[in-house]
């Protein structure tokens, strides 16, 4: 939400051009968010966050569902406005500017459902992650309650159906990509052209040179890459030396940010299958290297999603719309040195924030799952300071 609001001002800041050109669009599918989830989250997550011991337990289940559905909400329109900017459809261009003649078209655009999917079961899969990593660090310390192993097993349950799941979506998502920014495909691959009538081989690992358009150090493995990526032998895939110089997204990027997600999603498999073995041993809360893998793996989500961000946005350079308006048209006419202040600011100011909120997240973790307790009658009906939803447990077990 926070990060949410300074883009929300970047677009007419930093991004003038693009807001000139596709503001017709963007603008209204952004309203829409605000309108229909920004203030749904908003209002309940105070609720959600803080009422845990002050509003009864209907009340706040059902503002963390609310919280929950804003979140969707919010992530359907962010989704399909970006999606849009990838897989531009249902507009017409009138002097130099985008205007919507389908706004059907527009906002389920070819590669929406995709990124849509693949965004939210990786949502969901980051936070069985990070909340399994928790259990598991309870469990280490001897913390062994049913409330502890219940998040744990959960977490992992999440691993063993979700994260195959994700990969299939990922795999519809490439064939999408690759029939819509073929060049993006490439750029990933490492692929730089293709020996006529031979299946196209998948790079495991290499070193993409963008001066010399060649893949260094390359492991190859022959034919794989047709298959995977068209699934089929007689296709292959298109070339990096198919497409102009200026058209090319940095492959070197791509390549490794790509595969630092596919890693991470590797491991996500590995650790729900390994956690049906100790199920079926009767080892899952006694493994004390599975719960260390557990706990090591608490930022694997947030680490896939940011790779697969990279991926997305700077496999479609040089455009800011897809094939119709570069980056270089986008920005806003700033010098280096007020970008650079701007820049410094956030760092600064967003640094103090996380920050907080880390510690804030650390000592919640720290504390663990508690029963609730039901307001007494002693309670003179002030909500407490954020911070005292943890401090007073803490402050009790240094005194123990």
């Amino acid at each position: 939400m926070v990060s949410g609001l300074v883009m929300a001002y970047q677009f007419g800041t930093n991004w003038s051009g693009f807001s000139q050109f596709a503001g017709s669009i963007t603008g209204p599918l952004l309203t829409y968010e605000v309108l229909t989830a920004f203030f749904l989250e908003a209002g309940f997550l105070g609720v959600m966050l803080f009422g845990w011991n002050k509003v009864g337990p209907g009340l706040h289940f059902l503002s963390t569902c609310m919280v929950a559905l804003g979140t969707l909400m919010s992530t359907f329109w962010i989704l399909a406005s970006n999606s849009w900017m990838h897989t531009p459809q249902g507009f017409e261009i009138h002097n130099g500017q985008v205007v919507p003649v389908d706004w059907f078209a527009v906002i389920f655009n070819p590669s929406f459902p995709y990124r849509l999917l693949h965004m939210s079961v990786a949502a969901f899969l980051s936070s069985a992650m990070f909340v399994g990593a928790s259990a598991a660090w309870h469990l280490l310390k001897g913390n062994d309650t049913p409330a502890i192993r219940r998040m744990f097993s959960m977490a992992l349950w999440m691993a063993v159906v979700v994260a195959p799941v994700q990969a299939l979506i990922g795999d519809m998502h490439g064939l999408n990509t690759l029939k819509h920014q073929p060049v993006k495909i490439a750029a990933i691959e490492g692929h730089w052209e293709n020996t006529p009538g031979e299946p196209t081989p998948l790079t495991l690992v290499g070193w993409p040179d963008m001066e010399a358009e060649r893949t260094r150090y390359a492991l190859e493995i022959p034919a794989l890459g047709s298959l995977i990526l068209t699934h089929s032998l007689d296709k292959q895939v298109p070339a990096l030396k198919d497409y102009p110089k200026e058209d090319r997204p940095n492959s070197t990027v791509v390549f490794w940010s790509f595969r630092l997600m596919v890693g991470m999603g590797v491991l996500m498999i590995f650790l729900g299958l390994a956690s049906l073995w100790l199920r079926y041993r009767r080892r899952l809360y006694h493994s004390r290297p599975f719960m260390h893998f557990a706990l090591w793996m608490g930022p694997s989500g947030l680490i896939a999603i940011l790779a697969g961000w990279v991926t997305t946005e700077v496999g479609r350079q040089p455009w800011v719309v897809y094939g119709l308006l570069r980056t270089r048209d986008a920005v806003s006419a700033h010098s280096t040195l007020q970008m650079s202040i701007s820049l410094l600011a956030f760092f600064v100011v967003y640094s103090l924030v996380f920050g907080v909120g880390y510690i804030y997240m650390i000592r919640l973790i720290q504390k663990g799952p508690q029963p609730a307790e039901t307001p007494t009658a002693e309670t003179d009906g002030r909500p407490a300071r954020p911070i005292s939803a943890v401090g007073e447990s803490l402050e009790q077990e240094k005194r123990e």
